[in-house]
């Protein structure tokens, strides 16, 4: 009984383990230069959006992973308002391989991220009394592979922090 019970013990020591700790904002900020003229021009946006993940292991099996939405509106040539958010989580991650951890921490973290920040976007630019972006969602496994693609193409190898 006692080896059955050692036996369980360390498949469970060994076997992958994920867990969220904490979602986050860790930046945020809004900029509205053209206020309030920009608000008696007739409405025709263009958006611009930049996305960017980061991460770091903080200690043992405690990983960040912030992603950062940049976005610009431009009505007509000039800048309506930029809006900028980090949203970050500290994610518990154990016993993956590092092809397993790169993609935890480049594809599926910023998965669980992104619902929160474009929250966090629409927020803040209603606040700011210009209409919700509502942001469509973002494949963030096929911008994952391209990125991997491309460090494939250049030599390089991916890394955890």
């Amino acid at each position: 009984m006692t080896d059955q019970q050692n036996t369980a013990a360390n498949e469970e020591e060994t076997a992958p383990q994920f867990s969220l700790q904490r979602i986050y904002v860790r930046d945020l900020s809004f900029e509205a230069p053209k206020s309030p003229a920009i608000f008696r021009q007739q409405w025709e946006p263009s958006v611009a959006l930049d996305l960017n993940t980061r991460q770091k292991t903080l200690e043992a099996d405690f990983h960040e992973v912030v992603l950062t939405l940049s976005v610009t509106v431009k009505n007509g040539d000039e800048v309506a308002f930029i809006a900028e958010v980090q949203q970050a989580g500290i994610f518990l991650i154990k016993n993956l391989d590092d092809a397993s951890m790169s993609h935890t921490l480049g594809a599926f973290c910023p998965n669980i991220l992104f619902p929160y920040a474009r929250e966090t976007l629409d927020s803040l630019v209603t606040r700011g009394s210009f209409p919700a972006l509502m942001l469509a969602p973002v494949n963030f496994d096929a911008l994952y592979a391209q990125e991997l693609q491309r460090m494939q193409a250049a030599g390089e190898t991916p890394t955890v922090q």
